[in-house]
């Protein structure tokens, strides 16, 4: 008998889709594995065949807009729990963890090498021993410029226009028309 059999006990997967505490199981590693055929079929695609890719792409991610463009590599937990909107430019080496949704605007720039980092972890020492996890959205407005080597922390939400400066850590949420810079981000200006 597994959790699903009982009544009103959810699965692991429903927790972690839930946004609950999770650990990983044999269903959870059957959909990371699917997504990883996925993300490797994407990363190997040509560049040459913008129609294929365009394909990989959507069955990759959970929802893309218009005139995307991803550059390879790209890195991922699942895929379908990312949505990114229409002329948003990805640049090289993304690492986008999608235990929780991730969310990305539309024409949003996306430097090389940005983190969107969704999964926690507990604080207690034998929660993390049994590999217990969690994970909290992250949102990215509209017209967002993340420079290089960006990383943005579970639950973050970035307003849009706003600008991140290479290499900043966003732990927290930063409002919208804003420059922010730092270990860890901070606002140093508003944006006209």
């Amino acid at each position: 008998m597994t959790t699903s059999d009982l009544p009103g006990v959810m699965t692991m997967r429903e927790r972690m889709l839930a946004g609950q505490p999770y650990i990983t199981d044999s269903e959870i590693a059957a959909l990371t594995a699917a997504a990883q055929q996925r993300m490797a079929a994407y990363n190997a695609s040509d560049p040459g065949d913008p129609q294929t890719r365009r394909r990989l792409l959507e069955e990759l991610l959970g929802e893309v807009g218009e005139d995307v463009e991803v550059r390879t590599p790209v890195y991922l937990d699942y895929g379908d729990r990312i949505t990114i909107g229409p002329r948003t430019f990805v640049n090289f080496g993304l690492t986008a963890l999608d235990v929780a949704p991730i969310t990305i605007g539309a024409d949003v720039q996306i430097g090389p090498h940005v983190q969107l980092l969704t999964p926690t972890h507990p604080l207690d020492a034998q929660q993390r021993k049994d590999k217990w996890e969690g994970a909290a959205p992250i949102t990215i407005g509209d017209n967002v410029w993340l420079g290089g080597g960006v990383i943005v922390c579970p639950g973050v939400t970035i307003g849009e226009n706003t600008v991140v400066g290479a290499g900043a850590v966003v732990v927290s949420d930063l409002p919208a028309g804003v420059l922010a810079v730092g270990q860890p981000a901070k606002v140093i200006r508003q944006l006209g």
